[in-house]
């Protein structure tokens, strides 16, 4: 219970960045506790911790699922709360709804291997030992995933950070 309480959260995040699917994240978030529930022997805390283990299985798991059912595209299913508060007004809102929504499909867009390295790092806060632990490659191979991914999206979401900086020029 306390182990699920902990890891829920941070799993479903996760597999959901790399399905892009409410419903496939889920499944294989509890398909991932329940093959932990039922065969808690094939954890060996000798080989890696438990945090790289569980989402090494949840990888397992989601690769599965993308492998079988093909990828689910549902980024609109995400209802997030606006990240600014009313004070800044609403254009200020309609612009970083627009730049979150940007973003969530840029990172969707990234090629799988890409993806989950930049979502275990960014949004999960693993460290290279620990992706390339949950990834089964070296962390140099991380790395370069990372820089990639992040090339990657820095192209995508250029306009937005030039426009950014042009909007701070103006005002300074």
């Amino acid at each position: 219970q306390m182990l699920y309480e902990r890891y829920r959260d941070p799993i479903f995040r996760f597999t959901f960045r790399l399905l892009g699917s409410v419903e496939a994240a889920e499944d294989v978030t509890h398909d991932c506790f329940l093959s932990l529930m039922k065969a808690p022997g094939r954890f060996d805390s000798t080989r890696a911790s438990l945090r790289t283990y569980i989402f090494a299985a949840a990888r397992n798991l989601a690769t599965k699922r993308y492998h079988s059912v093909g990828r689910e595209t549902a980024i609109d299913e995400l209802a997030e709360e606006p990240s600014v508060s009313d004070r800044h007004g609403p254009m200020r809102l309609v612009l970083d709804h627009e730049l979150a929504g940007e973003v969530e499909r840029a990172v969707s867009s990234l090629p799988p291997l890409q993806r989950e390295a930049l979502v275990l790092f960014e949004y999960e806060d693993l460290s290279l030992a620990e992706i390339a632990d949950v990834v089964g490659a070296d962390p140099g191979t991380v790395k370069q995933r990372l820089f990639r991914a992040r090339e990657k999206l820095r192209a995508r979401l250029d306009r937005y950070f030039r426009i950014g900086r042009e909007a701070a020029s103006v005002r300074g």
